[in-house]
């Protein structure tokens, strides 16, 4: 019998595609150039269906816009929702949560912005075009860092570098709107949003959780900007930096455990609202609001935005029109040659100047490849130039945003493929990184596995009966075997509310390590997980040879136990609730654990070592 699995695997890709990073920058790809061929087939079939109003009307308060000035203004609300989001992970779990490191980004941020409006005003002095400085200083973070992984720049240091720059470049930018291309303010309209944010900061430090209070409170903002006449967009981007993020609590996960179990034993509607508000309060707002929108933003939101504002007729006259516009070549300069030289150049200086007390947390060659990738302009480029320029103008200035996104790509991947012939520091830097695991490992207390004076320490928590745990076991077997340069280190972390046997096995595991054998018991629990039942590890005990009187002893005695909640207690020191969790040389590996990834990240921790 043959089984078509067809439609499963193209699901399967489908997925795994979506959960890249780089598949935003493909989509969005895709996008401007279905914009471009529907403009150049039927410039007025384009123009007409974007320049189509849409009104909406509550009582005598009347809303219309077109259908581009919706995208640019409604849709894109979500798409700074995100960076917002980003942002705020970034200060509270990130990089930023250690405060002096904001100054070397800040600084570089400004300065990326800075050099570029500098070199473009220098293009267009004494010209019209001077007052459209706004379209060549901000830097796409989306698409930029899509671009990164497109250029196969897999580090975590150096998407973090650039995303902490970037996220200044988004601040500024949208000031850059409120306040220079924002004809008439109205100040009562504004109170009102700014009020309106003020509640939703009460209502996040109340810990309300309903969304649709957010969403009528959103709304709401977006309104009252809108009426007031600063670009409506800054609302969402003020909405997600509001958005807290915080590693989830055992208590918490532990409460939704049992919410989710007296569902299962009573499948009511009242008891399966309380699972489903249980599990989402267990995790902070800014983790489940990033997965409910970012794949949304990414793959249908920021295309659409493409859709509706990159199309330009591309006829000779057009292009040759715009390669001796000085809105074209000062856009092309600005962020050609501006972006690098500003973050590069302010990173040296910050780092010159303080003594290497500041600096990047990736290598040189990072710095100066994430400074090219950074001259990427789309979004907020675009945004800027619909509100600058029109007709002929704005042509030359969308002209100038592609060409420079094409040429800063490829001097981007330059930089990075000459990165990688030299020393991995070059690309890592030796600065130190942020400590995650805030018990470091005792040499005499902590269970070793490989060379002592291994230059990279691997530490796990785990648990016996975690399924998880024993699919990664395998990829720890395979790294420990490949490389001589770690040593890994298991801690106890028994789920006993989801795994009702995890918290004995650990035990067994100690009580082997007293007759010496501690890892050959993991190993064996890890490979037996359903036989965790106490006759079960007795029997595991008699296989590998132990004093079996003495393990039962031990057993009886619980001797094990204080060292299972010790190794427990420092997991909620360092903020772990969840198994199989890593920490790599005290840096909190986040993301998948497959051979690939835990390689790439011991090899970074390896080269700062």
């Amino acid at each position: 019998m043959q089984v078509d699995l067809t439609g499963q695997s193209t699901r399967r890709w489908v997925r795994r595609f979506a959960g890249s990073e780089s598949a935003g920058a493909v989509v969005l790809l895709v996008g401007a150039a279905a914009a471009l061929l529907w403009v150049n087939l039927d410039a007025a079939s384009y123009d007409g269906f974007w320049d189509t109003p849409l009104a909406v009307r509550l009582g005598d308060h009347l809303l219309s816009l077109s259908l581009r000035e919706w995208v640019n203004s409604g849709l894109m609300s979500f798409f700074f929702f995100v960076v917002g989001l980003e942002a705020r992970r970034e200060f509270d779990l990130g990089e930023l949560r250690e405060r002096r490191r904001l100054v070397l980004p800040l600084m570089a941020g400004l300065a990326g912005m800075a050099v570029p409006a500098a070199i473009y005003l220098a293009v267009t002095a004494g010209t019209p075009a001077a007052h459209g400085w706004g379209a060549a200083i901000s830097t796409d973070t989306a698409l930029a860092l899509g671009l990164l992984a497109l250029a196969g720049v897999r580090s975590p240091a150096v998407r973090a570098f650039l995303l902490t720059v970037l996220v200044v470049d988004d601040l500024v930018a949208l000031s850059v709107i409120a306040v220079v291309y924002t004809d008439e303010v109205s100040l009562p309209a504004l109170l009102v949003a700014v009020a309106l944010l003020g509640v939703v900061l009460l209502a996040r430090t109340a810990r309300i959780r309903a969304g649709a209070v957010y969403a009528v409170l959103g709304v709401a903002t977006w309104v009252a900007l809108h009426a007031s006449g600063v670009d409506a967009v800054t609302a969402g981007l003020a909405l997600g930096l509001l958005t807290w993020a915080y590693p989830a609590n055992r208590g918490d996960l532990e409460a939704a455990t049992d919410l989710v179990r007296a569902f299962r034993e009573q499948p009511t509607a009242a008891l399966a609202s309380s699972a489903r508000a249980g599990l989402g309060a267990a995790i902070s707002p800014n983790d489940r609001f990033t997965h409910l929108y970012s794949t949304t933003v990414a793959l249908v939101i920021v295309p659409v935005f493409a859709l509706a504002n990159i199309g330009i007729p591309l006829s000779g006259e057009v292009i040759a029109r715009a390669a001796t516009s000085p809105i074209t070549l000062g856009v092309v300069a600005a962020y050609v040659l501006g972006k690098p030289v500003g973050i590069a150049g302010m990173s040296w200086l910050v780092t010159r100047l303080s003594g290497g007390r500041l600096r990047a947390p990736v290598g040189w060659a990072a710095v100066l490849g994430g400074g090219a990738i950074a001259g990427v302009g789309f979004t907020v480029s675009l945004l800027i130039a619909t509100l600058a320029f029109s007709g002929d103008d704005l042509e030359a200035a969308k002209l100038g945003v592609l060409a420079a996104a094409v040429i800063a790509y490829a001097l981007s991947w330059l930089v990075f493929r000459g990165a990688a012939a030299l020393p991995e520091k070059a690309l890592l830097g030796s600065s130190p990184v942020i400590v995650d695991l805030l018990d470091p490992v005792d040499p005499v207390v902590d269970h070793l596995r490989g060379p002592a004076d291994a230059p990279v320490t691997v530490v796990e928590y785990g648990d016996f009966e975690c399924p998880y745990c024993g699919q990664a076991e395998p990829v720890v077997r395979e790294l420990l075997a490949e490389r001589g340069d770690v040593r890994y280190v298991w801690r106890h972390l028994p789920l006993t509310d989801v795994h009702p046997h995890a918290e004995l096995a650990a035990e067994a595991a100690e009580a082997a390590a007293r007759q010496g054998a501690f890892w050959e018991m993991h190993d064996r629990l890890l490979d037996h997980q359903g036989e965790l039942r106490p006759v079960e590890l007795v029997a595991h005990a008699e296989a590998l040879g132990l004093d079996v009187e003495r393990f039962r002893a031990d057993m009886r005695g619980r001797t094990g136990r204080d060292r299972v909640a010790a190794d427990a207690g420092s997991a909620d020191r360092s903020g772990v609730s969840g198994t199989p969790t890593f920490f790599v040389n005290g840096r909190r590996h986040h993301g998948s654990y497959d051979i690939a990834s835990l390689t790439a990240e011991v090899t970074a921790a390896r080269a700062r070592a």
